[in-house]
């Protein structure tokens, strides 16, 4: 496994567990030489997991549109930054520059990209997996919700059943890195979208 996208929060949370889980998970990818994908923000875990990533010298990618550049604070140390012009464009670069995908605490636009990739991987556009670094619990929640669609016969099993959780970051990078391991197809296929 070379790159994970992390898709996260442009603000902090509350209390100081979401910085050092973001902070801890970084500093883990730089160890790993994984590469970070990311939304290219200098600010709340995006900003934390990026800055520590580069301080344990590893390399931080971000994927930013022109219309966050300012609202997100763009990232100005990165290894590289990619402006796009929309959140499409975003996402598909993102994936394909990604070998899996973690989903930090974050709002809605963490979890729109997060599903979005959940249902691509569903309609076979791509085939990497994902995974929830559930810290304090935050997804317990969301991951409920899934449940409940399956339950009421919206969401088959074999879909929940791929999505990694985990709260131990060593234990995130290694079944995501087993993951990807196992799966033959790895690319995007960009006109299924």
């Amino acid at each position: 496994m070379e790159s994970i996208a992390v898709f996260c929060g442009a603000n902090e949370g509350q209390g100081e567990a979401y910085k050092k889980s973001a902070a801890a998970l970084g500093s883990l990818m730089a160890a790993q030489n994984v590469v970070l994908v990311f939304g290219g923000g200098k600010v709340g875990l995006m900003g934390t997991i990026a800055d520590a990533v580069l301080a344990g010298g590893g390399n931080a990618v971000g994927v930013i549109p022109q219309s966050l550049v300012a609202r997100e604070v763009a990232h100005t140390g990165l290894t590289e930054q990619h402006v796009v012009e929309t959140m499409h464009e975003r996402k598909a670069l993102m994936a394909t520059r990604a070998d899996a995908f973690v989903a930090m605490p974050g709002g809605f636009g963490t979890l729109d990209e997060i599903n979005e990739i959940i249902t691509w991987n569903q309609l076979g556009i791509i085939r990497k997996p994902v995974a929830f670094y559930n810290v304090n619990g935050y997804f317990n929640h969301f991951l409920q919700m899934i449940n409940h669609g399956v339950a009421e016969g919206f969401i088959k099993p074999a879909y929940r059943d791929s999505l990694i959780v985990e709260e131990d970051p060593e234990k995130l990078l290694k079944k995501l890195s087993s993951a990807v391991a196992a799966m033959t197809d790895t690319g995007v296929d960009f006109d299924r979208i």
